[in-house]
């Protein structure tokens, strides 16, 4: 927020560092690889129904959320596709953290967000043809290919580090947190900064898309989890990992494909997404768990 805040005010502080937003991107990517390990993946095949209705969550809720909402309020072609592209994304690791504070199953949040991410460079750009396509032209190899530099290939990057300097990459560990939530914050700015004119005349009507489309999405994790009968902690996770996306992902992605202007809903969401994240985090952690999931 504070970056953001300057970022509007003060364009020229972040305005002429656009170049950065794909490696900040990469960085991100890069320590979510090096924090994971082989029992993480091996989560998958211990709660496969979990798994499976959460990632299919993740994809199926907030992509078409995106759409309705983009339909809804007659947005522009660019703020339409910049919707969609936020809602398409998978989860972000700042979900670990919410899920965590709310008290939900976090073995579950890791593996949703680790698995959401890796299919993202094959379903992202199927997702944006099939729901942005009614707008813009799609690139879709070049999502696909794009995902795969600044996803896939950081996140086995770090991975293999991990396996190959396990002792030695623990020592970064504890400082990934603080080095991926500054480059978020400064990817936040950058976009804001570069959307300054365009937030003091849209920015009202796309915040409020981004608010119903973070809270609908939250909304309808935590009931689709319910409806399937998974224990709160689980649901709790899924409402989480549903609700909460990669904007900073989104925002790389518009830059290099579709525009600034585009990147301004990933913004605004960015922001918006770890506020309601507190929010909720803060609720829940005042209600216990009792069942076992």
């Amino acid at each position: 927020m504070l970056f953001s805040a300057t970022a509007l005010f003060f364009p020229s502080t972040f305005k002429g560092l656009g170049f950065l937003i794909v490696p900040l991107l990469a960085v991100i990517m890069f320590a979510m690889g090096i924090t994971l390990r082989i029992d993480d993946f091996r989560r998958v095949f211990s709660r496969p129904l979990q798994i499976l209705m959460g990632v299919c969550a993740q994809y199926a809720v907030m992509p078409f959320l995106g759409f309705l909402l983009a339909l809804t309020f007659e947005t522009t072609p660019l703020i339409a596709t910049g919707i969609i592209l936020v809602g398409s994304c998978p989860g972000g690791t700042a979900s670990n953290v919410i899920t965590y504070l709310a008290k939900g199953n976090l073995a579950l949040s890791v593996t949703l967000t680790s698995v959401s991410t890796l299919l993202c460079p094959f379903l992202l750009p199927a997702l944006m043809y099939f729901y942005a396509g009614k707008w813009i032209n799609v690139p879709v190899i070049d999502l696909f290919i794009s995902a795969l530099q600044i996803v896939l290939l950081p996140i086995l990057a770090g991975v293999v580090l991990r396996r190959l300097f396990d002792k030695k990459s623990e020592a970064l560990l504890p400082l990934l947190p603080s080095i991926s939530s500054l480059a978020i914050a400064l990817v936040v700015g950058i976009i804001v900064a570069l959307n300054a004119e365009s937030i003091k005349t849209v920015g009202a009507m796309i915040f409020m898309i981004v608010i119903i489309h973070n809270a609908l999405g939250l909304t309808c994790g935590y009931i689709i989890a319910k409806t399937l009968g998974f224990g709160e902690s689980s649901a709790r996770a899924i409402s989480i990992e549903v609700g909460m996306q990669n904007s900073g992902l989104a925002a790389a992605l518009s830059h290099l494909h579709f525009g600034y202007l585009t990147a301004l809903p990933s913004a605004l969401f960015s922001i918006w997404h770890n506020v309601s994240g507190a929010a909720i985090a803060s609720l829940w952690r005042s209600k216990n768990v009792y069942e076992q999931d």
